[in-house]
């Protein structure tokens, strides 16, 4: 045949027959059989003559008349007796189920509320987290502010102090060069390089040698007269002490002095530009002549004004 022409349809030809006649002698063998007469279905009932009895024995036969049967409207009562017993049986049961599911509902009510509360608690956290953030980086940004400010105004007190400083050095430095102009004593070489006087507007000292260095002119023969010759810019000596003489030299002798505020000579140097005569006894006295001269005071002048004592001393006096 064409349908066994391989080894494998003839297998599955075998297997498929012996499968064949397994069904169907298990077919014959348990699935033929069948009750004569057929079995009856239902509920059997107890063989009797009446609705109530008692005993073992069971009779065979109707045994005596059938007691007495209650009325049909006793039992019609009894039944609906029976009908509203079971009627308030199911009431009851109604009731609990009811009363159970208002439990469940109040249950549920109060897992709602429970549930509730705990949401309403979570979010007041987290709004109070959130403001307390924002007063933080509210706080943070207010010291960052003030930081700031504080930076500035020491920045600021930093330079208004540099300020006062440079206004007062400069002030410093213009009242030390009146000073040294309104007061001080002219100990140029005359080469510009210690500080000069003149009217021509170029460096050097303008005058003669053996000229007078508190004198305002500028040209003749120099020389100074008898006594003392004072000179300290506007301020005027109001004690005067000559000195003593007690040498055999005669000449000039120019002494520089420093005057405080009060008009006291608080330092006295003889001998300067000037002298004729630097011996030793005329410069001694000259000196002490010009520690004891007296200038008047002036509170707008210097702590320290520089000025110049002229003394000549001559043998024929």
């Amino acid at each position: 045949m064409a349908y066994l022409d391989t080894p494998h349809k003839q297998k599955s030809a075998v297997v498929t027959s012996v499968i064949m006649a397994i069904i169907v002698f298990l077919i014959f063998t348990f699935g033929m059989k069948y009750f004569d007469p057929p079995k009856e279905y239902g509920i059997a009932v107890n063989f009797g003559t009446s609705d109530v009895g008692s005993g073992v024995s069971q009779p065979t036969e109707p045994s005596g008349a059938p007691p007495e049967q209650q009325p049909v409207e006793e039992v019609q009562e009894e039944v609906e007796e029976a009908v509203e017993e079971v009627q308030e049986v199911q009431e009851v049961q109604e009731e609990v189920v009811e009363e159970t599911a208002a439990a469940s509902e109040d249950v549920a009510t109060q897992d709602n509320a429970e549930t509730i509360r705990i949401n309403k608690e979570k979010e007041a956290k987290r709004k109070e987290d959130a403001l307390k953030k924002k007063a933080a980086e509210e706080a943070r940004k207010k010291q960052e502010e003030a930081r700031k400010k504080q930076e500035e105004a020491d920045r600021i007190e930093k330079a208004r102090v540099a300020a006062i400083a440079k206004k007062k050095a400069e002030e410093d430095a213009k009242k030390a060069k009146l000073d040294a102009l309104m007061g001080g004593l002219n100990n140029s070489k005359g080469d510009g390089k210690g500080g000069g006087e003149g009217n021509d507007n170029q460096a050097g000292d303008k005058g003669d040698p053996n000229g007078d260095p508190n004198a305002s002119g500028y040209y003749g023969n120099g020389g100074g007269g008898s006594g003392g010759n004072y000179r300290l810019g506007n301020r005027k000596a109001i004690s005067t002490p000559k000195p003593t003489y007690d040498c055999n030299e005669q000449g000039k002798v120019v002494v520089s002095i420093s005057v405080d505020k009060n008009g006291r000579v608080i330092a006295a140097t003889p001998g300067i530009k000037g002298t004729t005569n630097s011996a030793p006894c005329l410069l001694k006295r000259a000196k002490e002549a010009a520690l004891k001269t007296k200038f008047n005071s002036d509170s707008k002048a210097p702590t320290k004004q520089v000025g110049s004592i002229i003394y000549n001393f001559s043998l024929s006096k």
